[in-house]
């Protein structure tokens, strides 16, 4: 865009969409920029189903990634940083009289981060919304590992879908798939409810990878990425007739 299309755009196009994503290590077999790559997918797709009434910014390619940080190339943003980069951008965008946002994660890790951000601009005058990308679709996975998630079968299925030349299909290798082969501290760290633990992914696996991503398909990724837009877009659509 121009500087011109963009003032047109606050008229015609009131919702914002932020990818956000993480530089961060993804096994042998996937590009670090897996979660950006992703989160610009699902950006896209939602602003082409919502006909020109959304703009997407450019991606930011970094996020809270520290407990990736036993992996050579990871690159973290603390959880203070990156609210401020997401702040910063809002209020930039917002001085030119943008009101509705939502951001992308493709990445788990900034959630907790967006989530506080969401309570602080409760009582602003705007529009703050935020949306992960797989927990979208998480009744869509099947056939996966007991243990499943970062860079498994459901993340490799969306990179095959979106960028099969960031997959190193002769590369890819299981990571921890059951709970069995977790240490105490990753085991707890699973439980989705109760007192809640963080560990580092090489806790989990000492390749960081959790599930068995040798399984996964483009056709997989397709069902998932498709499925994502298409609900994250019916919940923009509300959000744009509020």
């Amino acid at each position: 865009m121009t500087t011109d299309e963009a003032a047109e755009a606050v008229r015609t196009a009131p919702l914002v969409i932020i990818p956000v994503g993480a530089q961060e290590q993804h096994g042998g077999g996937m590009a670090m920029s897996t979660d950006t790559v992703r989160a610009i997918g699902i950006a896209d797709r939602v602003a082409e189903r919502l006909g020109g009434r959304a703009v997407v910014t450019p991606a930011v390619p970094y996020g809270v990634s520290p407990h990736h940080l036993a992996f050579a190339g990871t690159m973290s943003l603390s959880p203070a940083t990156f609210m401020q980069v997401v702040r910063d951008l809002i209020t930039s965008l917002r001085s030119h009289g943008w009101k509705q946002f939502l951001v992308v994660t493709g990445h788990g890790g900034n959630n907790a981060a967006l989530s506080v951000l969401s309570q602080e601009y409760l009582r602003e005058d705007l529009v703050f919304a935020w949306t992960p990308v797989t927990e979208v679709v998480s009744d869509l996975i099947t056939g996966v590992s007991e243990v499943h998630g970062h860079a498994g079968e459901a993340e490799t299925a969306q990179m095959l879908y979106l960028a099969p030349e960031f997959v190193y299909s002769d590369r890819l290798e299981p990571g921890a798939t059951t709970l069995d082969e977790l240490s105490v501290p990753a085991r707890l760290a699973r439980r989705g409810r109760g007192p809640r633990i963080s560990v580092g992914f090489d806790e989990y696996h000492k390749r960081g990878v959790l599930g068995d991503p040798r399984t996964a398909t483009a056709a997989d990724g397709r069902l998932l990425v498709e499925t994502a837009a298409d609900r994250i877009a019916a919940f923009a659509d509300e959000l744009l007739s509020a």
